[in-house]
């Protein structure tokens, strides 16, 4: 029988969102913590570049504003923009507050300047931003008597009361895999959070961790949640290309501080695509490369740094330089080589500006939403302010709503008795290699409604395959995140088909050209179909 937990507040990830939120919600409320692995194990912990906020007077709101909506291509909900930009000094003081020690220069903050800002308003920690902030709130969350972080719990679906009968539609809880027992573990609350991620991993090449499978967004449209513009998927230009060096990104900041880009033969490329050259937005910047690389046969670009002296680039980028050095680059002295990756989702679970989901007592901060701040391409360092910004906004709706008693009966167990334990996992890792492989030939930085077309019938298969797979063995994290996985890759897949033009990280070779009116993508549940994991047994226990 499912061991069964319940608190006020379940928050399904631990990064900066999610740790973030549960630090404001402690003096209100018992609130417990799911991380997938420790905290090393989600993108908060690797974001390199930092938190863009204004915090001079050479700066405004309203230029933050405006870069922003440039970034955005139309489709930035101007009031939610308006809100996390105004919000931003506040989020740092928090931060600080905490413990978080910004770079300083002179007794004022070290501020750098990336791709698509107009000015320098990016606070970090010298090039390991994401590290700095999840080791201090980690430390202020296990510090915390009410809160309970628990590890190694990936979520397999939410529970939705309205499934239980006579009760409303209303999240109250999950089922939770402990990847340590192999047991599934029922989790019951009152409010639910998802700050679970993007769902970069959905492609072969990405600067993202294992983790980023797209978990909160497959689960949340499951549970009947509207997911918008998803095919807005950000491809970091620069990822180390070297066969041993994984996912490692080579932070915006390298660019931000006088990276020059060069092809092979050492010349440059950018002033022909972008009058900002090496500062033009992120997804002109990748496309660009993209072409380069593809009109030459190139298997890589270069980025270099080696104009700058040692001791600056040891003192601005001392992650980069020991990690390159580690496969024989000295970023001093040889310029680095480059491809671009899948970096973030810029769609996700449409929220409202308090993080609401359409599903009743759920909620989605971060990368896993889509709040109208990034619209069709995210400004870089945007994306840690939103996660703090929203973990803020959240919790205070939901700080309002605790005196309210909703009655929440004992969840159904979980049901193992009619499946078995499968000795064919090279199934699931086939499928899972495949499905990355065709979204990333497919569905990748250029699309065509031909490519389109191939990579939905690719997952029509797997989805077949999965389903058979799922109906007769014991469930396991590789199985929940390749059916995650798929459900989102059918989104993406589904949402790009229904542009018919080019839009910020959405490019088409058929549909070149940018419609008159910008609108929104949005995928309402029941327009695919689901696999529903769910197997209570229909006995609550006690």
């Amino acid at each position: 029988m499912s061991q069964r937990f319940s608190t006020d507040v379940l928050i399904i990830g631990g990064g900066a969102a999610g740790l973030a939120t549960a630090l404001h919600l402690a003096d209100h409320a018992r609130v417990t913590v799911l991380s997938k692995g420790d905290i090393t194990s989600g993108s908060s912990h690797w974001a390199q570049g930092g938190i863009a906020a204004v915090t001079t007077p050479e700066d405004s709101f309203d230029a933050h504003i405006a870069d922003t909506l440039d970034a955005g291509a139309g489709l930035c909900d101007e009031r939610v923009v308006s809100m996390v930009v105004e919000e931003a000094p506040a989020v740092i003081k928090a931060l600080v507050e905490w413990g978080v020690n910004f770079d300083q220069e002179a007794n004022e903050y070290h501020l750098t300047r990336e791709g698509g800002h107009s000015m320098r308003r990016v606070l970090h920690v010298a090039d390991a931003t994401g590290k700095a902030i999840t080791r201090t709130l980690t430390d202020q969350v296990l510090d915390h008597k009410n809160i309970d972080l628990k590890n190694d719990r990936l979520a397999i679906d939410l529970i939705n009361l309205s499934k239980l009968g006579r009760y409303p539609s209303r999240c109250a809880g999950a089922y939770v895999l402990n990847r340590t027992t192999g047991h599934v573990e029922v989790f019951q609350a009152r409010f639910v959070i998802l700050a679970t991620g993007g769902a970069s991993k959905v492609y072969l090449y990405t600067s993202n961790p294992d983790s980023s499978t797209g978990d909160g967004i497959a689960m949340a449209w499951r549970a009947g949640c509207r997911v918008a513009n998803m095919e807005f998927n950000q491809f970091h230009p620069t990822c180390l290309y070297h066969p041993h060096a994984g996912s490692f990104l080579i932070s915006e900041a390298v660019r931000g501080e006088g990276g020059i880009l060069r092809l092979p033969d050492g010349s440059t490329f950018m002033h022909r695509y972008h009058d900002r050259a090496e500062l033009a937005p992120r997804d002109v910047v990748a496309r660009a490369i993209d072409n380069e690389m593809k009109r030459l046969g190139a298997d890589c670009v270069f980025l270099d740094i080696t104009h700058k002296s040692k001791s600056f680039i040891l003192e601005h980028f001392p992650n980069i330089y020991e990690r390159c050095l580690e496969f024989g680059i000295d970023i001093s002295t040889d310029p680095i080589p480059v491809v671009p990756a899948a970096h973030y989702t810029c769609g996700g679970v449409l929220v409202d500006q308090h993080g609401r989901t359409d599903l009743a007592n759920l909620y989605a901060i971060g990368e896993v939403s889509y709040s109208g701040l990034h619209g069709a391409n995210r400004l870089a360092s945007n994306s840690l302010l939103e996660c703090l910004v929203y973990a803020t906004t959240a919790a205070r709706k939901i700080i309002s709503q605790l005196d309210r008693y909703d009655e929440v009966p004992n969840l159904p167990h979980w049901d193992e008795s009619k499946v078995t334990d499968s000795d064919e996992s090279i199934v699931i890792s086939h499928n899972w290699d495949e499905l990355r492989r065709f979204m990333w030939d497919y569905v990748g930085i250029v699309r065509t409604d031909k490519r389109l077309r191939r990579a939905l019938h690719r997952i029509d298969l797997l989805k077949q395959e999965v389903n058979e797979y799922y109906a007769n063995y014991r469930i396991s994290d590789d199985l929940i995140e390749l059916r995650n996985l798929l459900h989102v890759a059918e989104l993406i897949v589904r949402s790009a088909s229904k542009r018919h033009e080019s839009r910020g990280l959405h490019y088409n070779q058929d549909h070149p050209k940018l419609n008159p009116q910008a609108e929104d993508t949005i995928m309402f549940p029941g327009s695919m179909d689901h696999l529903d994991m769910l197997r209570p047994t229909g006995s609550t226990g006690h």
